[in-house]
């Protein structure tokens, strides 16, 4: 399998900006923000549609383990690999350990490197561009892409190009930090800087190479981390300790500001890296008034705004201009599209105070399906739960509260301490506080069922479990 592509697909990332749409539990590269499929999985596709290219190496946070392996499967992707961070360490890391795994399949493989939340509008130039730095990376160079700039962006790192290698690729002269808006229009007019996308292209083994150069603690914890991983159903996760132990860094400042053999393609591809609402609503298709409006929304004497309404909920807006009005079950933003970049102040101010609303959905996804809270108070609280078909929760106790379960959609199998049984729709049951219990699907459609817990607590933490399919036990 000489000189096969291999994407390695970061995945791990939280994607603040975009709250309340993004949190932590499900972050934007796994929302359908930008067309039908997610950006995760268009990154998938995108990479998938490469001459040669095999299946790819995907780097996903514990947390994601089921979105990520879900969605690949919605895309009937075999063969895929799935690394499991137990920590965040940076890309650095998440890099080498994606690097290992390609060595495993190819000691000569390329590994092209992906965010899994860019939106790539023209695809056949971001082709051409990996053509283009493919013979550099197999003549061993390390390869990034430059986006040439359109606009003085204070928002992004840029690149400056140094001397031609050919007529399409440069060696990079510097790494620029986030420049000021003075600085940033000093780079623009002079047409020598990019904009720096975080895709990369090169050898796995030259990758490693120059990690034990410039960051051999790093490499050695990567190593250990991926050498005593262990198999968890369709992934591969991470030595914990091994992994906590490399040094938190991104490729930049680890590797390639430090190589001699770093090399930048210059491309127009309409790159975005959706990271803020406002980048979303330059991305995203307008009407007549410039106006991005999704969901159920009324828009007057409305302009340059971007309204998204959840499910059967009414958006009315009148003489806003350059705004952005986001709404969720159970959280609104209103801000000024240019003062999107800052909205992670308002995660900052969540996580201050205590709260979940930066972490959780009202909607929480979990590998058998979902559930969603929609009403709690004093000693009670009332759920909406789905089970996919095949799919089942664990066989479980609570300490602190007693649940009724009313089946509105298909049949559960429900067990119950020592019994077994079927529940078809508009039918019930009581689960008392201690019993051992346990939901599952046995059919080929979803079971949906109202659950109605009661007790002196009601916390998600209050759950034992003796079985799980997941391996949450």
């Amino acid at each position: 399998m000489t000189d096969m592509l291999i994407p390695v697909i970061l995945s791990g990332g939280s994607g603040t900006r975009l709250w309340p749409i993004s949190r932590r539990n499900l972050p934007k590269q796994f929302l359908s923000l930008a067309g039908t499929e997610t950006l995760f999985q268009q990154t998938v596709v995108r990479a998938a549609k490469l001459p040669d290219t095999d299946a790819p190496v995907v780097v996903a946070s514990d947390d994601h383990r089921f979105l990520a392996a879900e969605q690949l499967q919605e895309l009937q992707i075999k063969g895929a690999n799935i690394l499991l961070e137990p920590v965040a360490r940076n890309t650095a890391p998440a890099i080498a350990v994606g690097a290992l795994q390609a060595i495993v399949r190819d000691p000569e493989a390329l590994i092209l490197v992906l965010p899994a939340d860019h939106l790539i509008g023209d695809e056949a130039s971001f082709a051409d561009a990996v053509a283009k730095a493919r013979p550099l990376a197999l003549d061993g160079w390390l390869v990034t892409f430059g986006i040439r700039p359109d606009h003085a962006e204070t928002g992004f790192g840029y690149i400056h190009r140094g001397k031609a290698i050919d007529d399409a690729t440069f060696e990079v002269d510097q790494f620029v930090e986030k420049p000021r808006l003075d600085v940033a229009e000093r780079y623009l007019a002079s047409g020598e800087y990019d904009w720096n996308s975080g895709m990369f292209l090169f050898r796995a083994n030259r990758y490693l190479e120059e990690l034990r150069l410039h960051a051999p603690a790093m490499l050695e914890a990567a190593r250990a981390s991926f050498e005593k991983a262990n198999a968890d159903l369709d992934f591969t996760r991470l030595d914990a300790t091994a992994f906590a132990a490399a040094p938190a860094d991104s490729i930049d400042y680890a590797v390639m500001e430090k190589t001699s053999r770093a090399a930048v393609v210059p491309v127009g591809c309409d790159w975005s890296d959706i990271g803020s609402w406002d980048a979303l609503w330059s991305a995203a298709d307008k009407d007549a008034n410039g106006n991005r409006l999704e969901g159920d929304v009324i828009a007057l004497d409305t302009k340059g705004t971007l309204v998204r309404s959840h499910d059967r909920h009414l958006v009315a807006t009148i003489g806003l201009e350059d705004v952005v009005v986001v709404t969720t079950p159970d959280a609104t933003l209103v801000a000024r599209r240019d003062a999107s970049q800052d909205v992670k102040r308002i995660v900052d101010e969540l996580k201050t105070a205590g709260r979940t609303e930066h972490d959780l959905h009202r909607v929480v996804r979990r590998p058998w399906g979902s559930y969603d809270s929609l009403e709690q108070g004093d000693r009670f609280q009332v759920k909406r739960i789905v089970v996919k078909p095949g799919a089942a929760l664990s066989l479980q106790m609570h300490h602190h509260r007693a649940e009724h379960w009313i089946v509105v959609k298909g049949v559960a199998e429900v067990t119950c301490d020592d019994k077994v049984f079927l529940l078809a729709e508009n039918q019930s049951t009581y689960l008392p506080l201690g019993s051992r219990h346990r939901l599952r699907n046995p059919g080929k459609v979803p079971v949906e069922l109202i659950e109605v817990q009661s007790g002196s607590y009601l916390g998600e933490d209050d759950i034992v479990r003796f079985d799980d399919v997941y391996g949450r036990a």
